[in-house]
Protein backbone atom coordinates (compact mmCIF):
# COMPACT_ATOMS: atom_id res chain seq x y z
CA UNK A 1 0.00 0.00 0.00
CA UNK A 2 1.25 3.43 -0.96
CA UNK A 3 0.29 6.19 1.47
CA UNK A 4 0.00 9.84 0.47
CA UNK A 5 -1.01 12.87 2.51
CA UNK A 6 -3.92 14.93 1.20
CA UNK A 7 -3.05 18.45 2.31
CA UNK A 8 -1.04 21.55 1.46
CA UNK A 9 -0.43 22.48 5.10
CA UNK A 10 3.34 22.57 5.53
CA UNK A 11 3.35 21.83 9.27
CA UNK A 12 1.17 18.75 8.76
CA UNK A 13 3.39 17.57 5.91
CA UNK A 14 6.60 18.03 7.91
CA UNK A 15 5.20 16.07 10.86
CA UNK A 16 3.76 13.23 8.76
CA UNK A 17 6.88 12.81 6.63
CA UNK A 18 8.99 12.68 9.77
CA UNK A 19 6.84 9.90 11.29
CA UNK A 20 5.27 7.83 8.54
CA UNK A 21 6.23 5.88 5.38
CA UNK A 22 4.72 8.36 2.94
CA UNK A 23 5.10 8.27 -0.81
CA UNK A 24 4.06 11.84 -1.43
CA UNK A 25 1.45 14.58 -1.20
CA UNK A 26 -1.76 15.23 -3.09
CA UNK A 27 -3.38 18.63 -3.47
CA UNK A 28 -6.39 20.09 -5.21
CA UNK A 29 -7.61 23.67 -5.76
CA UNK A 30 -9.71 23.61 -2.57
CA UNK A 31 -6.81 22.37 -0.44
CA UNK A 32 -4.43 24.92 -1.96
CA UNK A 33 -6.86 27.82 -1.44
CA UNK A 34 -7.09 27.11 2.32
CA UNK A 35 -3.44 28.04 2.81
CA UNK A 36 -3.95 31.71 1.78
CA UNK A 37 -0.50 31.94 0.20
CA UNK A 38 1.02 32.29 -3.24
CA UNK A 39 0.23 29.18 -5.26
CA UNK A 40 3.76 28.46 -6.49
CA UNK A 41 5.28 29.24 -3.10
CA UNK A 42 3.06 26.57 -1.55
CA UNK A 43 4.07 23.95 -4.09
CA UNK A 44 7.77 24.80 -3.91
CA UNK A 45 7.70 24.69 -0.11
CA UNK A 46 6.06 21.26 -0.24
CA UNK A 47 8.65 20.06 -2.73
CA UNK A 48 11.45 21.26 -0.46
CA UNK A 49 10.03 19.30 2.48
CA UNK A 50 9.28 16.04 0.67
CA UNK A 51 12.25 16.03 -1.70
CA UNK A 52 12.41 15.67 -5.47
CA UNK A 53 11.73 11.92 -5.51
CA UNK A 54 8.46 11.91 -3.54
CA UNK A 55 5.27 12.28 -5.54
CA UNK A 56 3.48 15.61 -5.65
CA UNK A 57 0.05 15.67 -7.31
CA UNK A 58 -1.17 19.09 -8.49
CA UNK A 59 -4.44 19.76 -10.28
CA UNK A 60 -4.87 21.71 -13.50
CA UNK A 61 -7.78 24.15 -13.65
CA UNK A 62 -8.42 24.30 -17.39
CA UNK A 63 -11.48 22.71 -18.98
CA UNK A 64 -10.00 22.53 -22.48
CA UNK A 65 -7.28 20.04 -23.38
CA UNK A 66 -4.89 22.68 -24.72
CA UNK A 67 -5.24 24.71 -21.52
CA UNK A 68 -4.58 21.67 -19.35
CA UNK A 69 -1.49 20.77 -21.36
CA UNK A 70 -0.14 24.30 -21.02
CA UNK A 71 -0.72 24.20 -17.26
CA UNK A 72 0.99 20.81 -17.00
CA UNK A 73 4.07 22.03 -18.86
CA UNK A 74 4.17 25.19 -16.74
CA UNK A 75 3.91 23.25 -13.47
CA UNK A 76 6.59 20.77 -14.49
CA UNK A 77 8.94 23.65 -15.22
CA UNK A 78 8.03 25.72 -12.16
CA UNK A 79 7.86 22.98 -9.52
CA UNK A 80 9.76 20.00 -10.91
CA UNK A 81 10.56 16.73 -9.20
CA UNK A 82 8.31 13.69 -9.28
CA UNK A 83 5.20 15.58 -10.38
CA UNK A 84 1.78 14.27 -11.39
CA UNK A 85 -0.81 16.52 -13.01
CA UNK A 86 -4.31 15.84 -11.71
CA UNK A 87 -6.95 16.03 -14.42
CA UNK A 88 -10.72 15.54 -13.95
CA UNK A 89 -12.30 12.84 -16.10
CA UNK A 90 -14.23 15.12 -18.44
CA UNK A 91 -13.91 14.54 -22.21
CA UNK A 92 -11.36 17.35 -22.64
CA UNK A 93 -9.51 15.97 -19.64
CA UNK A 94 -9.19 12.55 -21.24
CA UNK A 95 -7.90 14.24 -24.38
CA UNK A 96 -5.33 16.09 -22.28
CA UNK A 97 -4.21 12.83 -20.64
CA UNK A 98 -3.55 11.38 -24.10
CA UNK A 99 -1.62 14.45 -25.16
CA UNK A 100 0.48 14.55 -22.00
CA UNK A 101 1.27 10.86 -22.25
CA UNK A 102 2.95 11.55 -25.58
CA UNK A 103 4.94 14.35 -23.96
CA UNK A 104 6.12 12.13 -21.11
CA UNK A 105 4.23 14.09 -18.44
CA UNK A 106 2.65 11.95 -15.72
CA UNK A 107 -1.03 12.32 -14.89
CA UNK A 108 -3.56 11.37 -12.24
CA UNK A 109 -7.17 11.15 -13.37
CA UNK A 110 -9.35 12.62 -10.64
CA UNK A 111 -13.01 13.24 -9.72
CA UNK A 112 -13.78 9.59 -10.51
CA UNK A 113 -17.13 8.17 -9.47
CA UNK A 114 -17.45 5.08 -11.67
CA UNK A 115 -15.21 2.21 -12.72
CA UNK A 116 -15.79 3.03 -16.39
CA UNK A 117 -14.40 6.52 -15.90
CA UNK A 118 -11.29 4.96 -14.37
CA UNK A 119 -10.90 2.45 -17.19
CA UNK A 120 -11.22 5.20 -19.81
CA UNK A 121 -8.57 7.30 -18.05
CA UNK A 122 -6.19 4.37 -17.73
CA UNK A 123 -6.67 3.53 -21.40
CA UNK A 124 -5.79 7.15 -22.24
CA UNK A 125 -2.51 6.83 -20.33
CA UNK A 126 -3.10 8.05 -16.77
CA UNK A 127 -0.62 6.66 -14.25
CA UNK A 128 -3.10 6.93 -11.36
CA UNK A 129 -6.88 7.09 -11.09
CA UNK A 130 -8.48 8.67 -8.02
CA UNK A 131 -11.97 7.45 -7.10
CA UNK A 132 -13.74 9.51 -4.42
CA UNK A 133 -14.70 6.84 -1.90
CA UNK A 134 -16.71 8.80 0.66
CA UNK A 135 -18.35 11.08 -1.90
CA UNK A 136 -19.59 7.99 -3.73
CA UNK A 137 -21.03 6.72 -0.46
CA UNK A 138 -22.70 10.09 0.14
CA UNK A 139 -24.72 9.80 -3.09
CA UNK A 140 -25.97 6.34 -2.24
CA UNK A 141 -23.20 4.41 -3.96
CA UNK A 142 -20.53 2.05 -2.68
CA UNK A 143 -17.13 3.75 -2.79
CA UNK A 144 -15.16 0.68 -1.79
CA UNK A 145 -17.16 -1.35 -4.29
CA UNK A 146 -16.13 1.04 -7.07
CA UNK A 147 -12.48 0.64 -6.04
CA UNK A 148 -12.89 -3.13 -6.18
CA UNK A 149 -14.42 -2.91 -9.66
CA UNK A 150 -11.58 -0.71 -10.91
CA UNK A 151 -8.94 -3.09 -9.54
CA UNK A 152 -10.74 -6.01 -11.21
CA UNK A 153 -10.93 -4.23 -14.57
CA UNK A 154 -7.27 -3.20 -14.42
CA UNK A 155 -6.27 -6.80 -13.66
CA UNK A 156 -8.53 -8.15 -16.40
CA UNK A 157 -7.12 -5.89 -19.10
CA UNK A 158 -3.54 -5.71 -17.82
CA UNK A 159 -3.62 -1.96 -17.22
CA UNK A 160 -0.51 -0.33 -15.79
CA UNK A 161 -2.46 2.42 -13.99
CA UNK A 162 -2.83 2.30 -10.21
CA UNK A 163 -5.82 3.12 -8.02
CA UNK A 164 -5.16 6.11 -5.77
CA UNK A 165 -8.29 6.12 -3.63
CA UNK A 166 -9.30 9.50 -2.19
CA UNK A 167 -12.06 11.12 -0.13
CA UNK A 168 -12.16 9.27 3.19
CA UNK A 169 -14.06 10.03 6.35
CA UNK A 170 -12.66 7.26 8.54
CA UNK A 171 -10.01 4.58 8.95
CA UNK A 172 -12.44 1.75 8.17
CA UNK A 173 -12.90 2.98 4.62
CA UNK A 174 -9.13 3.00 4.13
CA UNK A 175 -8.91 -0.53 5.52
CA UNK A 176 -11.63 -1.78 3.18
CA UNK A 177 -9.91 -0.19 0.19
CA UNK A 178 -6.73 -2.06 1.12
CA UNK A 179 -8.63 -5.34 1.48
CA UNK A 180 -10.07 -4.81 -1.99
CA UNK A 181 -6.72 -4.32 -3.65
CA UNK A 182 -6.46 -0.53 -3.84
CA UNK A 183 -2.86 0.32 -4.70
CA UNK A 184 -2.66 3.66 -2.90
CA UNK A 185 -4.64 6.01 -0.67
CA UNK A 186 -4.44 9.70 0.00
CA UNK A 187 -5.70 10.73 3.43
CA UNK A 188 -5.86 13.66 5.82
CA UNK A 189 -3.34 14.01 8.63
CA UNK A 190 -5.99 12.94 11.16
CA UNK A 191 -6.79 9.74 9.31
CA UNK A 192 -3.08 9.01 8.85
CA UNK A 193 -2.70 9.15 12.63
CA UNK A 194 -5.83 7.06 13.04
CA UNK A 195 -4.41 4.23 10.96
CA UNK A 196 -1.98 3.52 13.83
CA UNK A 197 -4.07 4.47 16.84
CA UNK A 198 -5.54 1.87 19.17
CA UNK A 199 -6.23 2.47 22.88
CA UNK A 200 -4.85 -0.94 23.83
CA UNK A 201 -1.58 -0.14 22.10
CA UNK A 202 -1.25 2.97 24.26
CA UNK A 203 -2.25 0.97 27.34
CA UNK A 204 0.38 -1.66 26.56
CA UNK A 205 3.13 0.92 26.17
CA UNK A 206 2.16 2.59 29.43
CA UNK A 207 2.10 -0.76 31.22
CA UNK A 208 5.56 -1.69 29.89
CA UNK A 209 6.94 1.63 31.16
CA UNK A 210 5.26 1.25 34.54
CA UNK A 211 6.66 -2.24 35.09
CA UNK A 212 10.14 -1.25 33.86
CA UNK A 213 10.33 1.85 36.02
CA UNK A 214 9.17 -0.15 39.02
CA UNK A 215 12.24 -2.31 38.66
CA UNK A 216 14.88 0.08 37.28
CA UNK A 217 13.82 3.60 38.19
CA UNK A 218 11.76 6.42 36.72
CA UNK A 219 12.86 7.79 33.38
CA UNK A 220 15.46 5.07 32.82
CA UNK A 221 15.95 3.66 29.32
CA UNK A 222 17.78 0.47 28.37
CA UNK A 223 21.11 2.25 27.91
CA UNK A 224 20.78 3.80 31.40
CA UNK A 225 20.73 0.44 33.15
CA UNK A 226 24.18 -0.97 33.94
Amino acid sequence: MLYLLDTANLDAIKRAFDLYPLGGVTTNPTIISKEKKNFLDILRDIREVIGKDSMLHVQALGTKADEIVREAEYLCEAVGGNLYIKIPVIPEGIKAVKMLKKKGIKTTATAIFTAEQALMAASAGAEFVAPYVNRIDNIGGNGVGVVSEIVHLFDTFGMDAKVLAASFKNVQQVHEVALNGGHAVTVSADIMDGLLYHPLTDWSVNQFIKDWEGAYGEGKLTFDVK
